[in-house]
């Protein structure tokens, strides 16, 4: 039985550099004797030596391993391997699939977007804003909690890097950055680590990028024109807008 998460899940809600470990574990054969059970699957793991790890089918970060971080209760790359080798069977990963999320980026790509495109983009992000919500657990679950929101930047950061440059994506992630500020501002979101806030002004210089390539995108910034925010994020975009009239 296929697990209920996909590679994308794994790549989104894993930090970069366990994936990139993760993925060379796997394209290396070092996922050996991969059983399935019931609803779970184990296998043994080489890194430095055999590792004996066993995860869910349901969630791709809970599982044991017996290497360190796994005896300390941390997601490891062995039990990442193991999740990307449920998924996959030994087929071969694309480009796509082992690239990294590091935050937004800029395509430097002119145009826009079809109807449709921009319909599946807003439901795409709309999607990805889903794991930036409001915390009031107990302090056992923060971590879960602060994974939650890595995840929701990493979905949003992929969305924002393969935008095309155009006055009509620019008020795209002028609404995005919006609507996030209000989860912070007042929406109960607890972003104690920078998570959000670190996207937030990475979207920001993708803005400021968006002015240099196509100017007409700068119109689109009167709408943060009186607007104060959690942090001031606005301000430099408000400046250009200003320098340019």
């Amino acid at each position: 039985m296929p697990p209920s998460y996909t590679l994308e899940k794994i790549k989104f809600a894993t930090d970069p550099q366990t994936f990139e470990r993760a993925v060379d574990l796997y394209e290396n054969g070092k996922v050996t004797k991969f059983k399935e059970g019931i609803r779970s699957y184990s296998a043994v793991v080489i890194g430095s030596k055999p590792y004996h790890v066993s995860g869910e089918a349901r969630k791709f970060d809970y599982g044991n391993c017996d290497c360190y971080l796994g005896q300390n209760d941390e997601l490891c790359k062995h039990l990442v391997a193991l999740a990307i080798h449920a998924v996959m069977r030994g087929k071969k990963l694309t480009s796509e699939d082992k690239e990294k999320v590091t935050g937004p980026g800029c395509s430097e790509n002119l145009g826009e977007l079809t109807k449709e495109d921009l319909s599946s983009v807003r439901n795409s992000i709309t999607g990805a804003i889903r794991y930036i919500k409001a915390y009031s657990g107990p302090s056992r679950t923060w971590f879960a909690y602060q994974n939650s929101l890595d995840e929701g930047c990493n979905r949003l950061s992929k969305i924002v890097s393969d935008l095309p440059v155009s006055k009509q994506t620019a008020k795209l992630l002028i609404d995005l950055l919006l609507r996030l500020d209000e989860k912070l501002c007042r929406g109960g979101v607890d972003d104690s680590n920078g998570t959000v806030g670190g996207f937030v002004e990475g979207v920001v210089e993708v803005l400021k990028e968006y002015a240099r390539l196509d100017p007409s995108c700068i119109k689109v910034f009167k709408n943060l024109a009186g607007k104060e925010t959690c942090f001031g994020w606005e301000a430099p975009l408000v400046e250009i807008l200003d320098n340019d009239d």
